[in-house]
């Protein structure tokens, strides 16, 4: 069941880039994760309440808190606007750098230890962002910023599983789920007047992409990756997002006709086996 968890997390995350992308257009980006994290929030906050509540004690409501504020918030808000700068597949690209950051904190702090390969994997995964910014940048600043705001939504992603981790061996993965997209909620509220402003001018379809992103690769994915990560380590983990941006690059070809730099490509297969990197060798 735990390998079942991960592939539909990973799919339903690869969509979401391509959905995050296109409904970006007519939602800005704060009431975007506004949206999403709100409609995840009631639909988690259904299920929980058909079930015995288990709720986090002392130290883990701090993992908690920070898990929500990191992972659920800062995440959704940074990749949203990054969005608005780069397609789906270089955002993917540059987001699955995060694994080596799981990597390198799951190791202080989580006691996995440290692949033999990691310093040299997380330089050359570096090189390649260093790529991908170059020809997503092509000299214009608002690229530039995407593939910055990538990165931070990559660090927020990593510190959120890392934080996530002790708390699903006392607390069930479905009511950690539903706390941490609580809190990424409230660290959005601020942006619920545009976000108001937003859906009353947004089309159909950006209002159903909104929907599609609450329901399924939030309330859904991440309780599916929490499940998966509970009965493994965070490390390892974190390796089975390697195949989000393939799938990303993938839809965003087909559905948004999106054909990222070959120089882009490049960057990112090098980022991508550079993370590989980290994991495989000992």
């Amino acid at each position: 069941m735990p390998i079942v968890a991960a592939a539909v997390t990973v799919v339903l995350w690869a969509s979401a880039f391509v959905a995050i992308r296109q409904a970006g257009h007519q939602i800005s980006a704060g009431a975007l994760a506004f949206g999403r994290l709100a409609v995840g929030s009631i639909v988690l906050g259904a299920l929980v309440a058909t079930r015995q509540r288990v709720w986090p004690s002392g130290r883990q409501w701090l993992l908690v808190l920070a898990c929500g504020v990191s992972w659920f918030g800062i995440y959704n808000i940074a990749l949203n606007e990054a969005e608005r700068h780069v397609g789906a597949g270089i955002a993917a690209m540059l987001v699955n750098v995060g694994p080596i950051i799981i990597a390198l904190l799951a190791g202080l702090f989580l006691g996995e230890g440290f692949p033999r390969g990691l310093l040299g994997g997380g330089l050359l995964a570096f090189c390649g962002v260093v790529l991908i910014g170059i020809a997503t940048a092509g000299g214009a600043i608002g690229d530039a910023t995407g593939v910055v705001l990538c990165v931070v939504a990559a660090v927020g992603y990593a510190v959120g599983v890392v934080c996530q981790k002790p708390v699903l061996g006392h607390v069930p993965a479905l009511s950690v789920t539903w706390l941490g997209c609580v809190v990424g909620m409230l660290v959005s509220a601020p942006f619920l007047s545009s976000f108001v402003h937003d859906v009353s001018h947004a089309s159909a379809q950006s209002l159903l992409l909104m929907l599609y992103l609450g329901v399924f690769p939030t309330a859904l994915a991440f309780t599916t990756w929490a499940y998966a990560l509970r009965h493994t380590t965070a490390g390892r983990m974190g390796a089975t997002t390697y195949i989000v941006p393939p799938l990303a690059i993938l839809m965003g070809w087909l559905l948004l006709a999106e054909r990222p730099p070959w120089l882009a490509l490049v960057g990112g297969a090098v980022a991508l086996i550079g993370v590989a990197v980290t994991r495989r060798v000992r």
